[in-house]
């Protein structure tokens, strides 16, 4: 079975409408799990990116009556909307958007912050729009905790609107989630705000503020999403960026993942990265054994549980027919190198202030490379607030370094990004940067 069989069985395609239209498609399931018809992509996509496909009504699992008659947290709104892909094709994305009850009590009208969430896995039962309907998913197929709620909810109740995209293929039930590629993460958050401006009957202004939160696969997209918004997006002004733990360096992220609990998160790059690079698909063609051709297969269709249960601590050695290490096949490949090499966050400087913490234990999106961004992005003259979260070793290769971080320093992130919705200024910490963790 070839990479783009496996993409053919790992997605559950279903045919789709006319553009704008109410889809009459069935829903899908996804291990166990399933998808409404409003994540069928129509066959016709509108020209403009952000532009609005189709919204409806989303109930959030977590909702509590107010005693105004508004829900607490907020009124959420399903949505897809036109994206761009890594190779300049029109692509659906989904998401939500959420109009909080809480008053925004800053400078100016009610800000929005566009929301990249972490690592969710790459079914489409995983989509961060669908967790903030079914926040916990336990059916003995699919193991799913919308832990990425936390955060959305903590902004709601600044008083500022939220959206959250899906990210490319993640929901929307045309093809395979993208994993971390760069350019398809930055311009689905990009067009999430545009999509979010376009509802009608919200509290957003044209005067808004706009701001990006993300950690993890979310902070490697908001880091994305900073770099490109003044080419892709240049209507999309942003008062501040928010990247927790970004994968800004695939070759140095994929070694800290390989072998350890997050070892599927290894497979939904290898099967992002062949859907959408025909020199990448080739060099997994001729080197994946069948193993790890029913790995890879199976592991498209995971949630982060699921994949942490049934993949955790492999080494991709037991996938490949050489016995090498994916990344050291990569290595030895200079077309598949030269894919990764196209991923790295740090080339451009990034638009507005940006905020870049990263745990100084964390072994699975690698400390340094994290850092190193961090320079990359001083050295090209951005606005950078540098945080080396200083926790103690909470075990190897367990995730626990990479998770304690975004728990600990969630407060300090999104009081510093509540400070740029206001309008406050910051002042870069670069000139320290060599002098830090």
């Amino acid at each position: 079975m070839t990479a783009v069989a496996i993409a053919a069985v790992a997605c559950v395609c279903v045919s789709a409408t006319p553009s704008g239209a109410a889809t009459d498609a069935e829903p899908v399931v996804s291990r166990g799990v399933t998808i409404p018809a409003f994540y069928t992509p129509p066959a016709q996509l509108p020209t403009a990116n952000g532009t609005l496909i189709r919204k409806e009504p989303l109930p959030l699992g977590l909702s509590l009556p107010g005693l105004d008659g508004r829900p607490l947290p907020g009124t959420a709104t399903r949505l897809m909307y036109k994206s761009t892909d890594s190779g300049g094709r029109a692509v659906a994305v989904t998401g939500a958007y959420i109009e909080p009850s809480a008053d925004w009590k800053g400078d100016g009208p009610r800000p929005l912050v566009a929301v990249a969430s972490g690592t969710m896995g790459q079914g489409d039962q995983c989509a961060p729009s669908f967790a903030l309907e079914h926040p916990l998913t336990l059916n003995g197929e699919t193991a799913s905790i919308g832990y990425e709620n936390l955060a959305i909810y903590r902004l709601l109740a600044t008083g500022a609107a939220v959206v959250v995209t899906d990210y490319v293929g993640l929901g929307a039930t045309d093809r395979l989630h993208t994993y971390v590629n760069r350019l398809d993460q930055g311009h689905a958050v990009l067009d999430a705000v545009r999509a979010a401006r376009a509802l009608p009957a919200t509290s957003l202004t044209s005067d808004s503020r706009v701001a990006v939160y993300g950690y993890s696969q979310g902070g490697g997209a908001s880091a994305s999403a900073a770099e490109l918004q003044p080419t892709y997006a240049p209507d999309v002004v942003l008062a501040g960026t928010y990247s927790g733990a970004p994968p800004a360096d695939l070759t140095s992220v994929m070694k800290g993942i390989d072998g350890s609990a997050l070892a599927g998160a290894l497979g939904w790059s290898i099967n992002g990265f062949a859907q959408a690079y025909p020199d990448m698909r080739s060099v997994v063609e001729a080197n994946i054994n069948a193993a790890g051709r029913k790995a890879l297969a199976d592991i498209s269709t995971m949630c982060v549980g699921d994949a942490v249960f049934g993949y955790g601590f492999t080494n991709s050695t037991a996938w490949t027919a050489s016995g090498k290490s994916v990344a050291e096949i990569i290595a030895a490949e200079p077309r598949a190198q030269a894919v990764l090499d196209q991923q790295r966050i740090g080339t451009l400087k990034p638009a507005g202030p940006v905020r870049l913490a990263t745990g100084i234990e964390d072994d699975i999106v690698p400390h340094a490379q994290a850092r190193q961004l961090a320079v990359d992005w001083c050295r090209k003259g951005g606005n950078v607030t540098y945080a080396a979260v200083d926790l103690p070793n909470l075990g190897d290769r367990l995730l626990t370094n990479h998770v304690a971080p975004l728990i600990t320093d969630q407060t300090h992130a999104i009081s510093w990004l509540t400070d740029r919705l206001e309008g406050k200024p910051t002042t870069s910490n670069c000139w320290t940067m060599p002098f830090q963790r």
